[in-house]
């Protein structure tokens, strides 16, 4: 998703079909951030509309009022960190056991039953 800033904000409004003071009061409310250029120019970059988008269908499909989209969007927050967590986690589980299996084939001493030392018997064997 590129996040890049181009799109003002009437251009924001018209490509995913909200009033502007729609997108000023998400921003108000923290729903979504735009960039601002030096002269305070509100600027949304494509995964900014992506998430005006999801607000739109939360809020159309679903029913959802600003508090229960505000909710949704922490919890999808979430589970993107635990998935970047995760495969974390995973790649780290991965090469410990990269590892192990390394020092084991380090630690691998062949057996060769001809080269054994002869045992010798006792009477208290």
């Amino acid at each position: 998703m590129d996040d890049r800033p181009r799109y003002m904000i009437s251009v924001a409004a018209e490509l995913v079909g909200m009033h502007p003071q729609t997108l000023r009061m998400y921003e108000q409310k923290g729903l979504v951030r735009p960039q601002r250029t030096a002269g305070n120019t509100r600027l949304y970059s494509e995964a900014d509309l992506e998430r005006l988008r999801l607000i739109q269908r939360l809020t159309t499909e679903l029913g959802l009022n600003l508090a229960g989209v505000e909710a949704v969007l922490g919890l999808e927050e979430q589970l993107q960190r635990m998935q970047v967590r995760m495969e974390r986690l995973e790649r780290e589980m991965r090469e410990s056991i990269q590892r192990v299996h390394k020092q084991y084939r380090r630690d691998l001493v062949l057996y060769d039953s001809t080269r054994l030392p002869e045992r010798k018997w006792t009477s208290t064997n």
